[in-house]
């Protein structure tokens, strides 16, 4: 049943190919949405037929156009700039070219009407069928609908989260957490073979830190008292890890036993233990909220392997470092940076962008073609420095690699007013917080409705309430009702026939239809801008339009009406809706509730 009424079109077997020819590429938008590509085919075989009636020169350089939704229905279903973009090569004014093109276009059941607007956009007008195509792809596709090839299988490694086991889980933890895991989800579903890594900074001074508070609170110390570290950790948490480790209770980390020695003198033993225990914590907290990850890799493992001394010798080896003041510089400003950077100070420690050079040149020694780091915005003071150490690697790192996602602070909001800190962990509130309070869900849904790079602000009542007021609530209520109503067809005795209701798509014409029609067949064109750009809030955000013009519909007419025709499109225009919105909640991590 996949759309049956676009394979009369022409150059529909040949479309890359014919693309190809012309010089043109796809967009990726394209890529997926069948209506799209067909517009550009009719395109190109027009730009051919204007080539060989030499209206157009046969070696024009063609321009990559796009072909886009329009922004009004008044301009038609979708647009192009086609003209506007060949006129100049081809020293044309662009609405004649326009015109020309409109002519040429060849006929296609696909459109009702095209039309040219302005200095020279060609406007699209499709035909019902069009959309009832669409639909009946929904159906065929199922949960596959949406998902496309688009990665074509390439290794993308995705890491995000990676906090120092020092304590539990931040909000701001949990904004990366809910960001990267739909990240990776988005890309798997454009075709990407995709590795979700945790790296752990497991060395350096805050877990010395973390190993003296735990000491201190083994010897009976409490945050206030004379011997307290100044620089200590101060949350519930470091008491009960104390405790833990003066029993001798044992903690499984990434698949190891770590027992706990139970002498309070014993530092390193300390440091061992406490490490464990948070990251068990923090895998604990992560698994409530539907995260999970290939990889977690350790930054003492840089050290242990040899692999920071190993990058720091390459980079001396290919020219880049100079000696200064008894301190190895990396030289930065080779690479756009304002200033060139210490990679090795003069007491023959290395600061901390020489480890992050050596862990992402890890990434590209295990396959990466493409990586993407969810960090949080204060990290971005550090990212030009890591770049350029890559790029002076001189290993085929390519300039725009890795790519860095950016989140910006959380606050947290009840009552009206601020939420700042958890009882456990003292100065902060914690990602368990807002899941015990909001719910897994929620908590998922309204960390990533923002674009990361946004400040956020977290309404636990708003979370809690079941209203339309609240987001995911309106979402997966749109999913329950569809549920319902199917549910009722079978308490009335009402056949439900999907397949008549599919052949009967025609009888939808009503503006609330025509608008749940077009919503749907947005859908696979958001997944892949959403994956393109490394913004999972495109999708969180139309989810909620697709629910609107749901429940719009749902308020406005009925669907178990008598006359069995009508009944069953409307029902499959409803089912199809179920299975869409369905698709887009996996892809955000979320559950699709039967019934609310």
């Amino acid at each position: 049943m996949r759309s049956q009424s676009l394979r009369s079109l022409p150059l529909r077997s040949g479309r890359i190919g014919g693309a190809a020819l012309l010089g043109l590429s796809v967009p990726v938008e394209e890529r997926s949405h069948p209506v799209k590509q067909a517009l550009r085919d009719l395109l190109l075989q027009a730009i051919r037929t204007l080539q060989d009636a030499a209206a157009l020169p046969a070696d024009l350089a063609l321009p990559a156009f796009v072909v886009e939704r329009a922004r009004s229905r008044e301009h038609g279903d979708f647009a192009t700039n086609a003209a506007m973009l060949l006129a100049k090569p081809a020293r044309a004014k662009p609405r004649e070219l326009a015109e020309k093109l409109v002519a040429a276009l060849p006929a296609s059941p696909l459109l009702e009407k095209v039309e040219i607007a302005g200095p020279g956009f060609i406007n699209f007008f499709l035909g019902a069928g069009a959309y009832h195509s669409e639909v009946r792809r929904i159906f065929a596709e199922g949960d596959a609908y949406g998902r496309s090839t688009t990665g074509a299988g390439t290794t993308a490694g995705v890491e995000f989260v990676s906090a120092n086991p020092t304590g539990p889980l931040h909000v701001g933890h949990g904004r990366a957490a809910a960001i990267g895991d739909c990240l990776a989800r988005l890309l798997e579903a454009t075709g990407w073979n995709v590795r979700r890594e945790f790296y752990y900074n497991d060395a350096g001074v805050q877990i010395h830190n973390l190993a003296i508070s735990v000491q201190a609170r083994a010897r009976g110390l409490a945050p206030g008292d004379q011997g307290w570290p100044e620089d200590g950790y101060r949350g519930d948490y470091i008491a009960d890890v104390a405790r833990a480790y003066l029993a001798g209770e044992s903690v499984v980390a990434d698949g190891q036993t770590v027992t706990a020695a139970k002498d309070p003198d014993d530092l390193e033993a300390i440091r061992h233990f406490a490490v464990a225990s948070l990251r068990r914590e923090q895998d604990l907290d992560l698994k409530a909220f539907g995260v999970g990850f290939d990889t977690y890799f350790l930054e003492s493992s840089l050290y242990t392997d040899g692999k920071v001394e190993e990058t720091v010798r390459e980079l001396i080896a290919h020219g880049h470092t100079y000696e200064e003041g008894g301190a190895l510089w990396l030289r930065t400003t080779d690479y756009g940076d304002d200033k060139d950077r210490v990679m090795r100070k003069s007491d023959g420690t290395y600061t901390y962008f020489v480890p992050d050079v050596a862990y992402h040149r890890s990434k590209w020694q295990r396959g990466y073609v493409r990586a993407i780091t969810e960090l949080g915005s204060d990290h971005h003071g550090s990212l030009a420095r890591v770049k350029a150490g890559l790029q002076a690697l001189d290993c085929g790192i390519p300039k725009g690699w890795p790519e860095y996602v950016l989140h910006q602070m959380v606050t947290v909001m009840r009552g009206g007013e601020e939420v700042k800190i958890s009882k456990r962990a003292g100065s902060y509130v914690t990602l368990r917080d807002l899941i015990d309070e909001a719910g897994r869900d929620a908590t998922r849904y309204f960390l990533i409705s923002r674009k990361a790079d946004s400040q956020l602000v977290f309404d636990i009542d708003l979370a809690r309430s079941q209203s339309n007021d609240n987001p995911v609530y309106y979402i997966q209520y749109a999913h329950a009702r569809v549920c319902s109503v199917l549910r009722q067809a079978g308490e009335k005795g009402l056949t439900v026939d999907l397949e008549q209701g599919l052949a009967e798509l025609a009888r939808l014409d009503n503006e609330h239809e025509q608008i749940l029609l077009t919503e749907l067949s947005r859908y696979p064109e958001i997944v892949d801008a959403a994956a393109a750009n490394l913004e999972p809030h495109l999708l969180a955000g139309w989810l909620r339009e697709l629910a609107n013009a749901f429940h719009t519909y749902y308020n406005s007419y009925q669907f178990l009406v008598d006359e069995a025709g009508l009944r069953n499109a409307r029902l499959a225009l409803v089912v199809a809706t179920r299975q869409v919105l369905r698709n887009g909640l996996d892809l955000l991590g979320l559950s699709a509730p039967e019934s609310m």
